[in-house]
């Protein structure tokens, strides 16, 4: 939880001093635009199954406004029965999002899709947002597209100095342009929570009181989070599934035409419609990389969710190339204590060294290596190779106040890769 909290914290503050050179929209809690029409006549009909898919960061992750609207769901339209697909990772935004989207949400055919990345994209350029979040709503109307889509945006105290002045975060207001574009209903379930704060009724962190010592203590301001960002489950995340259910009336309303959603030109050109996430050994690994089989060995089993080919290389030299054509490559992998550092040769530019273990690496957890990113559009060669120095892992842990607690954990080379996430195609 706090390596998420500290994740949004440094992106936010990437952004905040050019906030003013993205002109941001008026701060509305919903914008019904053309409705969840497809959703709303499968929801009414008896019988029916709907899956609904969910899209994003750690704030979707909790126990908090997800589940409460897939409880609400179903309260409100008994008739059908409504299931999850859980598609949310902490501390990640649409820049992965728009890769991993088919395989974690698109091929289990969701009815209605929830995206919410304004959190972790607040330190992302707007154009690349615009990349990401189109890349999305084109990936899935091509390949479902009968399937509705809503935006949904949540606040951080870091992020809230926006709408305080009656205006949408940057983020928010970049993933505006995209449902404009296409006709998506959006939500900021963030502004009651702005309203309270402008108000001084707010405590943005501090843990819920239990004592009527406690609660007097308060003065009956409304406890939003433990850390400022993830909402308590009985509060802040009670505020966002509001927000839902209030929009609800003027979003069905709009609903007017049911059937599938039509591509027509893109908002811009380079969006990622293209993105696919394809197995590590797409690549060419060097022997030393092992299998991690997701049905026999148990850290495979860890990651069966996201990662079906994940491998280990453990010894420096271990090597990894292949070829693509395209814009942009990522290698998705797993960072953590017993992990080193990789040596990326692109093309003919000269050798970046990416530790793979960072100041919150008291555990494993998903990550992603950046290749090459705004690249031309041409054939491009790729070598990944285990380096042989030993980092000074005492001093990385350091940054974030963390200490090496057992050194056999914190020993090795290790590098953990699961799929290339590319924008544009493999070569043989």
């Amino acid at each position: 939880m706090l390596r998420h909290l500290l994740f949004s914290l440094f992106a936010v503050a990437t952004a905040l001093h050019a906030a003013d050179e993205f002109p941001l929209v008026p701060a509305q809690e919903c914008h019904p635009r053309a409705g969840l029409p497809n959703f709303f006549a499968k929801a009414n009909k008896a019988g029916a199954e709907v899956k609904i898919g969910y899209l994003g960061g750690s704030i979707t992750a909790q126990n908090g406004w997800r589940p409460k609207t897939l409880a609400y769901f179903q309260k409100t339209y008994p008739q059908a029965k409504f299931s999850e697909i859980n598609a949310a990772i902490g501390g990640t935004g649409s820049d992965l999002g728009v890769f991993r989207l088919k395989q974690d949400v698109l091929d289990q055919k969701p009815d209605l899709l929830f995206v919410e990345f304004a959190v972790n994209d607040g330190g992302a350029a707007p154009e690349q947002i615009f990349r990401c979040m189109e890349g999305i709503v084109r990936q899935t109307w091509k390949a479902l597209p009968d399937c509705d889509i809503c935006f949904v945006y949540t606040i951080t105290e870091a992020l809230v100095p926006a709408m305080l002045e009656g205006k949408f975060q940057r983020s928010a207001s970049a993933m505006e342009k995209i449902a404009d574009h296409y006709g998506i209903p959006t939500i900021h379930m963030g502004m009651e929570v702005a309203k309270l704060a402008k108000e001084g009724k707010l405590v943005w962190k501090a843990k819920l009181p239990k004592t009527d010592e406690e609660k007097k203590a308060l003065e009956g301001k409304f406890v939003f989070a433990p850390d400022s960002v993830h909402p308590h489950v009985e509060t802040g995340h009670e505020l966002y599934l509001e927000a839902i259910v209030r929009s609800q009336q003027s979003i069905i309303a709009a609903s007017k035409k049911t059937g599938p959603h039509a591509l027509g030109a893109p908002f811009i050109a380079t969006n990622y419609e293209q993105a696919k996430l394809l197995p590590i050994t797409a690549a060419t690994l060097s022997p030393g990389f092992k299998l991690l089989d997701s049905k026999t060995d148990d850290f495979g089993k860890r990651w069966a969710n996201r990662m079906t080919a994940l491998h280990k290389g453990s010894q420096p030299g271990d090597t990894i190339t292949f070829q693509f054509k395209g814009t942009r490559c990522a290698i998705y992998d797993i960072v953590g204590p017993d992990c080193g550092q990789v040596s990326v040769t692109l093309d003919d530019k000269p050798a970046s060294f990416m530790p793979r273990i960072d100041a919150y690496c008291t555990y494993h957890r998903l990550a992603t290596l950046v290749v090459g990113t705004d690249l031309e559009d041409k054939v491009h060669t790729v070598k990944i190779v285990i380096d042989a120095k030993e980092l000074d892992k005492a001093a990385i842990l350091a940054k974030n106040g963390n200490k090496i607690d057992k050194p056999e954990r914190f020993a090795g080379t290790c590098f953990y890769p699961g799929a290339i996430l590319l924008v544009g195609e493999m070569l043989k």
